[in-house]
């Protein structure tokens, strides 16, 4: 992917340095077990994503079609 110019996000267990010279940005969570992986790494995601989105001017408190997939009544 980075041979194409694509930018690479990695998302590594502390200690882990084998991943630094394949990726340009790396965000280190604290080793757990396996199972819990998945619950430890979504929060840096989410705090990225939402610091991506207001970076480049989106609303992250109303998503462009929002309603499309979320009924008031």
């Amino acid at each position: 992917m980075r041979a194409r110019g694509a930018k690479t996000i990695t998302v590594a267990e502390e200690g882990d340095d084998a991943v630094v010279e394949f990726s340009e940005n790396v965000f280190f969570v604290p080793e757990t077990a396996p199972l819990l992986m998945p619950l430890l790494t979504t929060v840096p995601l989410q705090i990225f994503a939402c610091a991506l989105a207001s970076e480049k001017g989106y609303d992250v408190d109303q998503p462009r079609n929002l309603a499309k997939s979320v009924t008031v009544e």
